[in-house]
């Protein structure tokens, strides 16, 4: 077997929710587990002939062959151990759509985008509709997705096939247009984990952060003219360009201000501004476009002190039209301290403690302990640094605010 290049593998994986959406389409959710694991089989023949016999003339229609017959096999299979229902299964009109020809057309129709809709079902809980995107869309393996997640991959596994199972009889929907928003606000919570991990010894987990990426090209190469669709992939470009200046030479976490702005990725950057550039006129910016044009007034400025605050905050006065939550409220109060000063900051802080959502969050604390820092009340500032830290479940975070503190200390 010759080793899959780089090129057989990114067009795999570009057409297999195109051909799992074709064999879903033709034979209901009912057979989502079947469909899957025939897809699955016709991209390992294609991983095992292509590299040595080249890519077929039309790709996309031999993997739905292959991944029909691979189905057939197994609906054959499973009558056989069931004979008593095999008469009935043959007389059904459904049968003859299990058994197409070999040269049976494939419709042009990309139902990749349809494939979306329904992994992001609002019969779905938010969790269940991460996990069957990543696995039935991005195609990464339950194992992949348990670690990401940090859980056993029984229980992921579990997750899946209950998600599976709730989507049964659902239809392959492409025109469910209202349901785009709960697409794009999974692959953007798919790519936050992915830059940040909630909880582990790693601060990031890339393949996460890629796969939202990819997954958002994907999406906006199906619905161009989506504004905000154009402004989630320009916020992941824009914050992924930063990744690798993210951590030092031992996997600590750099803040921000802190960080090497020679290592960032500058085509990203150059990539998220465009797309930027040409959305943000067309009408009115929305929850992704405005967070990333945020992120591209941070990706301008040679170095923090260069940063265009008043802009920021200005862009967060915007946000919080479209996204109230407190953790905008949170990042806005920074912005606040830097144009207006530290105590301005600290101000609206004690409003939000009052929040039940960020009573408890670590974060509230660190960016108390950050403008205490400013204002030059370090021992309180120490004291706040421990009790974020105390509280993160992430390991690099911890260290880095409990390193944090004890500084402040050592200078009190």
């Amino acid at each position: 077997m010759s080793p899959l290049n780089h090129g057989v593998e990114d067009l795999l994986r570009e057409l297999a929710p195109q051909v799992l959406g074709v064999l879903v389409r033709r034979h209901g959710g009912s057979a989502f587990d079947a469909c899957e694991d025939a897809v699955q089989e016709a991209l390992l023949a294609a991983a095992l002939q292509w590299p040595e016999g080249g890519v077929p003339e039309n790709p996309r229609g031999w993997l739905v062959t292959v991944a029909s017959r691979r189905l057939v096999d197994q609906v054959r299979s499973e009558s056989a151990r069931r004979r008593r229902e095999e008469a009935l299964a043959l007389a059904t009109p459904q049968s003859a759509l299990l058994a197409p020809a070999a040269d049976a057309s494939v419709p042009d129709r990309d139902d990749s985008l349809a494939l979306l809709f329904l992994c992001c079902h609002p019969a779905l809980s938010v969790p269940s509709r991460i996990a069957l995107t990543l696995r039935a869309v991005g195609g990464l393996s339950t194992a992949q997705i348990a670690a990401a997640f940090l859980v056993p991959e029984a229980t992921m596994a579990q997750r899946i096939s209950r998600a599976k199972q709730t989507i049964k009889g659902l239809p392959l929907d492409a025109g469910a247009v209202d349901r785009l928003a709960e697409v794009r606000h999974v692959l953007y919570l798919i790519f936050n984990e992915g830059y940040t991990v909630t909880a582990g010894e790693e601060l990031t987990a890339p393949q996460l952060s890629a796969e939202a990426i990819r997954l958002a090209r994907m999406l906006l190469r199906l619905v161009p003219e989506d504004a905000e669709t154009a402004g989630l992939l320009a916020l992941m470009l824009l914050t992924d360009a930063r990744r690798p200046a993210r951590t030092g030479a031992y996997g600590e976490l750099v803040p921000l201000a802190e960080q090497d702005r020679g290592l960032w990725d500058r085509e990203l950057l150059a990539e998220g501004v465009e797309l930027l550039e040409r959305t943000l006129p067309g009408g009115r910016a929305g929850p992704y476009q405005v967070p990333a044009a945020i992120a591209a007034v941070h990706g301008e400025a040679e170095c923090a002190d260069a940063t265009d605050w008043p802009q920021v905050l200005a862009l967060y006065d915007v946000l919080l039209r479209f996204d109230a939550n407190p953790m905008v409220a949170l990042n806005r109060s920074v912005a606040v301290a830097m144009v207006h000063g530290s105590a301005a900051g600290l101000g609206l802080l004690a409003e939000l403690e009052g929040d039940k959502r960020l009573a408890r969050h670590h974060r509230l604390l660190a960016v108390r302990g950050h403008l205490l820092e400013l204002d030059g009340e370090l021992g309180e500032a120490a004291r706040a640094y421990r009790e974020a830290a105390a509280r993160t479940a992430s390991a690099p975070e911890r260290r880095h605010l409990a390193g944090r503190a004890r500084r402040l200390e050592g200078l009190t």
